[in-house]
């Protein structure tokens, strides 16, 4: 294989796995531990945006508990001071320009 080949096809790769990996998404998993930090993990924005946690209770957002601002793409590592709670459930919510462009609901195990 030459290497102008080889190249097309890495290049098309790499153009190929940013567009597959585009989208607003929490990481995966139902549960988070207890604490006045939420662990969220991976958290996947297409534009600059704020994740906000909110009590969850019977399917019902509930009070703002803490926020934090993510970048466009991929955020490792995404933690939220959500302050002394004792919430059995929560909403996280990612929003770009005010608008709620993903969110997912976690127990919250003690």
């Amino acid at each position: 294989m030459s290497i102008k080949k080889f190249a097309l096809i890495a290049a098309t790769l790499v153009a190929t796995a940013s567009t597959a990996t585009a989208g607003n998404y929490f990481a995966f998993g139902e549960n988070r531990a207890a604490g006045t930090t939420l662990e969220l993990g991976n958290v996947t924005s297409e534009a600059n945006g704020i994740v906000r946690i909110y009590t969850y209770n019977d399917g019902q957002k509930g009070a703002l508990l803490g926020s934090k601002a993510v970048f466009a793409g991929a955020n490792s590592d995404v933690r939220v001071n959500v302050g002394n709670n004792k919430a059995f459930a929560v909403l996280a919510v990612l929003e770009v320009d005010g608008q709620v462009v993903s969110s997912k609901d976690y127990d919250i195990v003690k």
